[in-house]
C-alpha cells in the first residue's frame, strides 16, 4: 500500500510539473504575441473631428496613430495615401480611423451643398454629419397657408448649422446641407416658391 501511495503522489507530482511548465510556455507565447503586434502596428490616419461628404481634405484635418491592424492595414489611409483634391466620399466621424475607400476626387463626387432655412426650428441633436430628411410643405395659391408637408430629400446630411449671433440676429436658424446634384433643383424651386422647410434626422442616422 505505501508503494501504491507513493506512485500515486509522484503521478500527480508529475502532473502539475507539466501543467507548470505549459503555463510557463503559454506565457511566453501571449508576450510574444503582443510584442510582435506591437511591431507590426502602422501609421493611420483618425480623424480629429467630424467631416462631412464633399469636404475637401487637408493634413491638418487628422491625426496619425499606430495601430496594429494586421492584414486590414492596407483598407485604412496611411499619411502618404492623402493626395491634394480629395474630398471625402462619406461622413467620416471623429474618431475614426479612416478607410481608404472614404475618401475621392471631387470631380467625381455627386453631391454639392445648399443653404436652407428651418422654419420650424432645428432638434437639439442635428448637429454636422447628422443625417437628415428635408420635408417641405408648399405654399399654396392664396399665399398665406401651406400644404401638407411632404420629404423633399430624404437622404441629406448636414455640413453646418447656422445659428444666428448678436442681440439682434433674426432667430431663425439655417442649414448647409450635403444633397445630391439631382435634388438640386427641386430644393431651389421650394426656396423659391415660398415652402416651408424643416429637416428631421432619418432613420439610418439614428
Amino acid at each position: 500500500m505505501a508503494s501504491l501511495s507513493r506512485s500515486r503522489r509522484a503521478f500527480w507530482g508529475d502532473i502539475r510539473f507539466l501543467v507548470g511548465i505549459a503555463l510557463v510556455l503559454l506565457s511566453i507565447a501571449a508576450v510574444w504575441l503582443i510584442v510582435a503586434a506591437a511591431d507590426d502596428a502602422s501609421p493611420v490616419l483618425r480623424a480629429h473631428r467630424t467631416i462631412t461628404q464633399g469636404e475637401a481634405l487637408t493634413s491638418d484635418d487628422f491625426q496619425v496613430v499606430e495601430v496594429g491592424l494586421g492584414a486590414l492595414a492596407d483598407d485604412y489611409l496611411a499619411p502618404e495615401g492623402l493626395e491634394p483634391g480629395q474630398v471625402a466620399a462619406r461622413t467620416i466621424a471623429e474618431g475614426e480611423l479612416v478607410p481608404a475607400r472614404a475618401l475621392t476626387a471631387a470631380d467625381r463626387l455627386r453631391t454639392t451643398t445648399v443653404v436652407i432655412e428651418s422654419g420650424t426650428g432645428i432638434p437639439e441633436d442635428v448637429q454636422a454629419g447628422t443625417a437628415v430628411e428635408v420635408w417641405s410643405a408648399p405654399l399654396l395659391e392664396d399665399g398665406r397657408t401651406f400644404d401638407v408637408p411632404r420629404i423633399l430629400v430624404a437622404d441629406a446630411v448636414v455640413r453646418e448649422v447656422l445659428r444666428p449671433e448678436g442681440v439682434l440676429a433674426d432667430t431663425r436658424t439655417s442649414l448647409e446641407v450635403v444633397i445630391g446634384r439631382a435634388d438640386v433643383a427641386d430644393v431651389l424651386a421650394a426656396v423659391t416658391g415660398g415652402a416651408t422647410l424643416s429637416v428631421v434626422p432619418s432613420e439610418s442616422g439614428e
